[in-house]
């Protein structure tokens, strides 16, 4: 059995925070510079050059990408033969606490849904865990903003809605959000499982590098063709028109019960932030 501390867990949260919301990941960066290769609309490929110019900002000068730090997301993978000495729920809290303060970063969690009152330090966590085999535990830190949060929907379709309905929720989730997750976005799709495992599954999808594909064939054509779709909606960098209304479109998908078909989307802005480390 390997021994790990909870201190090791608290350092590394702390660092993923600072680095996940001040270096947008290597993937998205590709799909952003390919996009505007693309991009024939003026004022769409001057916003994309915006972009591109602030993330090389926030590489140079290690500062955050955007003014929204975001609630932090942590997906942990522990390995069966891994022992934690101490708290790792606790552990994690710390070094989000200290990332957000360390690093100067918006501190966006208020204590309740209704008194608004803010914790001060971005905690508590979202901590997502996953059990498996092997002596190593896997973190990934996913600072998650609400503009784009909040465009995010979930639906229990019908069966019979089928491939078509599927199709048409993703298309109709992005055409509701319109220009406020600040496109382009990266669409995060969920399919199968229950009303709260699609959701799940479509905040992961989003973990994914933005110039992947499903390794499942008939999705990674469904993402292509959703993608397509996407974009000739028109509505464009920051709203404003254009071919690049999305980066990705990654579809993540699960068996389900034999009367249902629950799909979720789960929207990112530009800024889909991720960072991990393997311990």
């Amino acid at each position: 059995m390997r021994e790990l501390s909870a201190e090791k867990i608290t350092e590394v949260v702390k660092r993923l925070c600072i680095e996940a919301n001040c270096h947008l990941p290597q993937d998205v960066k590709n799909c952003i510079e390919t996009c505007r290769s693309k991009e024939t609309w003026p004022q769409a490929q001057e916003i994309l050059d915006r972009i591109k110019e602030n993330y090389e900002i926030a590489d140079q000068q290690n500062a955050p990408i955007c003014q929204d730090t975001g609630m932090a997301c942590v997906f942990v993978k522990v390995g069966q033969e891994v022992h934690i000495n101490g708290d790792l729920t606790q552990a994690i809290h710390e070094g989000v606490r200290q990332g957000y303060g360390e690093g100067y970063l918006r501190k966006s969690v208020v204590r309740d849904p209704l008194d608004r009152v803010n914790t001060g330090d971005n905690t508590p966590a979202m901590i997502y865990y996953d059990l498996v085999p092997g002596d190593k535990v896997e973190i990934t830190v996913a600072p998650k903003g609400f503009g784009s949060e909040n465009m995010s929907q979930i639906k229990m379709l019908k069966p019979s809605d089928g491939l078509q309905g599927v199709k048409d929720f993703i298309l109709k989730v992005v055409e509701d959000a319109g220009p406020n997750p600040c496109p382009p976005v990266v669409v995060g799709v969920g399919i199968g499982g229950t009303f709260d495992k699609a959701a799940l599954m479509a905040k992961q999808a989003l973990l994914r590098a933005a110039d992947s594909e499903s390794p499942i064939p008939f999705y990674a054509e469904l993402e292509k063709e959703m993608l397509e779709k996407i974009n000739a909606l028109g509505i464009g960098p920051q709203g404003f028109g254009g071919r690049t209304t999305a980066l990705a479109v990654n579809i993540e998908v699960c068996p389900t019960h034999i009367a249902g078909l629950p799909i979720a989307v789960n929207i990112n802005c530009h800024v889909t932030r991720h960072q991990k480390e393997v311990l």
